[in-house]
């Protein structure tokens, strides 16, 4: 059965493909200091879940589907729009993902106020359109505890010809009271029963060998090593608290929540290797509460990520595996992941074909609870 959905499912990947390929580029309108910009990223998926002891199911659909605007009409000013179009259900048709304003003209740093990623995860930070595994681990997942997207302001530096970089930020940031979950998300994306709150947090990089972007695979080929240390801390401002006067199952108020990272990244001669550690702590409104990952209004989530990369083929084919794990106060047994893939560069992450094999085991903390799942994923940046 398996076997006869994924021929199914890379039939389709495979039209998919090819109308991707087509897509048409980039625009750009210049003239002095001003400028526009169009581009976006699409990625039609390919999904197999295939759990013990239950059917299996799959899906093609857009996991994203990105169009965004960027343009300027100032010196060291520039703005920039990002919707997601890939997840429109019933009224939902769009949501909003990067959405600000910035200032360059700072000599060692630039400054941004909007919708914008939070300070915190090297794995978040990256961008989905330059990911190893076609889905992000436990340690850059906004669904289990990962700061992410907030409504403020955030400053990113860099001192010692970009070997120390830095980033502060702070701003108004949301949570989805799910207790198998710590769900953040933004401000400008919400629903009425989600947490309000305040979140403040920073970060260090070092870079010993020069400059490490946020990207993931070897294509450059040359030495490089980055360090990483980032923290953050969210406090819910009371205003929203559905479940704590009218409880319901499966649902948890928030009153606070924290987090550590330590991380790092290698890159030489086409091998690539990223490592990181998350400590984060959350408690609920209602003390008593036990439920999900939490147990007597508290939590601590411990999550691990380990995944690496060798291009066979020289900026073209990407041998790819991972292994993953997270804890929670409220867990049976420890959550763990383990992957194996290969990417199809046709022109760097801006055009590719990703294919991984994720075995998940004790899903939830859940002794036993578990599920193989096969991705299959084009992407095509402009």
């Amino acid at each position: 059965m398996m076997n006869q959905t994924v021929k199914a499912g890379v039939a389709g990947m495979s039209m998919a493909c090819f109308g991707i390929a087509n897509a048409a580029g980039i625009t750009v309108y210049e003239q002095d200091e001003r400028y526009v910009k169009l581009g976006g990223r699409i990625q039609v998926q390919y999904r197999l879940e295939s759990p013990d002891g239950g059917d299996d199911k799959d899906s093609i659909f857009l996991r994203r589907f990105r169009p965004y605007i960027e343009g300027s009409l100032h010196k060291d000013w520039k703005g920039m729009i990002q919707w997601e179009m890939g997840k429109a259900k019933d009224d939902n048709e769009l949501a909003v993902k990067s959405a600000y304003m910035q200032y360059k003209g700072f000599s060692s740093g630039k400054l941004t106020f909007g919708n914008v990623k939070m300070a915190f995860s090297r794995e978040n930070l990256t961008s989905s359109k330059r990911q190893q595994l076609v889905e992000r681990t436990f340690v850059g997942d906004h669904n289990y505890g990962v700061a992410e997207y907030m409504l403020g302001l955030r400053f990113d530096g860099y001192a010692a010809d970009k070997k120390v970089t830095y980033t502060l930020s702070a701003g108004g940031m949301n949570i989805d009271p799910d207790d198998k979950k710590l769900d953040f998300d933004t401000p400008a994306n919400t629903a009425k029963d989600w947490n309000e709150g305040w979140v403040f947090g920073g970060r260090i990089d070092y870079h010993p060998f020069g400059y490490l972007p946020f990207s993931q695979g070897d294509f450059e080929r040359e030495q490089k090593l980055t360090i990483g240390l980032g923290a953050f801390s969210w406090s819910n401002d009371g205003d929203n608290n559905t479940y704590t006067k009218t409880p319901k199952a499966g649902k948890a108020d928030v009153d606070s929540a924290n987090g550590v990272e330590l991380s790092a990244a290698y890159r030489n001669a086409g091998f690539s290797a990223d490592a990181q550690y998350n400590l984060i702590n959350a408690s609920t409104v209602d003390g008593t509460y036990s439920g999900g990952i939490f147990e007597d209004g508290e939590t601590s989530i411990t999550q691990m990520s380990l995944k690496g990369g060798y291009m066979v083929i020289p900026s073209r084919l990407e041998l790819v595996a991972g292994v993953q794990s997270m804890d929670a106060d409220g867990y049976s047994k420890t959550w763990t992941r383990n992957s194996v893939g290969v990417n199809w560069f046709l022109h760097k992450h801006d055009i590719k074909v990703q294919l991984t094999y994720r075995q998940g085991k004790n899903l939830n903390g859940k002794d036993g609870d578990d599920q193989n799942e096969l991705f299959l994923q084009t992407q095509y940046v402009f």
